[in-house]
């Protein structure tokens, strides 16, 4: 899939753990690892929402696109 998360460096850079972040939003611990492995087929416009509150983000951070 051309799409890569970038869940992972994110939490990184924010210090912050899977399971923090998880009781911030309301995401189940699963959910946010299946996201955060690159597994997830789609995402919620209010979970990204969620997430992209608790990092102090933008979606653009979580996300990139590589052609194949």
């Amino acid at each position: 899939m051309p799409i890569i998360t970038n869940l992972d460096v994110m939490l990184a850079r924010r210090k912050m753990s899977l399971t923090e972040l998880s009781e911030r939003v309301g995401i189940t611990m699963s959910n946010l690892s299946i996201l955060k492995r690159g597994k997830a087929k789609a995402i919620r416009l209010e979970s990204l929402d969620s997430i992209c509150k608790a990092l102090d983000c933008q979606p653009g951070d979580l996300f990139e696109f590589k052609s194949e």
